[in-house]
């Protein structure tokens, strides 16, 4: 990216205050902020949502399939298909977190993890931030012990069935298809590498 001498370096705005305006427990709380920005100006209302961090894992097997669940959530129409995935819990990290629930969802561990990289929800409200890994080599060891509210199976796919899915948004939430999209672009650049990224 060409840089041009007369920018100055762009400056983060400031948080002055905060306010809890709705406490629903550990899964989400709202703030109200007073924010500072760059150029001085506040603003004394701004709407800040806080929910925990979360991991996504693509899971691949000793085969190549691909695991994952067809699922129901509250807020999709329909069935939809999903990667692992699950809160990180205080003070716990996002690759143990990510370990972890593959092995509580699906009764599987992996050989090899590979770090897809960390994202913000929302760039402006918050939301918590989401821990994308890819998890190959995977194998069952155990039966999952899936805690969710939701029905769900487990299938796996082979690499054009999860490109079909994709390409027919069968991956319905937006984090999930990123999550899958990266996984396959890493795996894409592997092959061409022949090595781990």
């Amino acid at each position: 990216m060409k840089k041009y001498p007369d920018q100055k370096p762009l400056q983060p705005w400031k948080t002055l205050s905060r306010k809890t305006i709705l406490d629903c427990g550990k899964y989400l709380v709202v703030e109200s902020h007073t924010v500072e920005l760059p150029d001085g100006r506040q603003i004394s209302d701004w709407p800040w949502v806080a929910t925990p961090d979360y991991v996504n894992i693509v899971a691949i097997d000793e085969a190549g399939g691909y695991l994952c669940f067809r699922q129901t959530k509250y807020s999709i129409k329909g069935e939809s298909f999903a990667p692992f995935g699950g809160y990180i819990e205080p003070g716990e990290d996002p690759l143990r977190a990510a370990q972890r629930e593959l092995l509580e969802e699906g009764g599987c561990e992996a050989r090899e993890w590979s770090n897809l990289g960390q994202y913000p929800v929302d760039g402006n409200r918050g939301a918590g931030t989401a821990y994308f890994f890819l998890a190959r080599r995977a194998h069952f060891t155990a039966k999952g012990l899936s805690d969710d509210l939701e029905e769900q199976r487990l299938v796996i796919l082979s690499r054009p069935e999860v490109e079909a899915a994709l390409a027919a948004g069968q991956f319905k939430l937006l984090p999930w298809a990123t999550c899958v999209l990266l996984a396959l672009l890493y795996q894409d650049r592997m092959d061409l590498k022949g090595e781990d990224l």
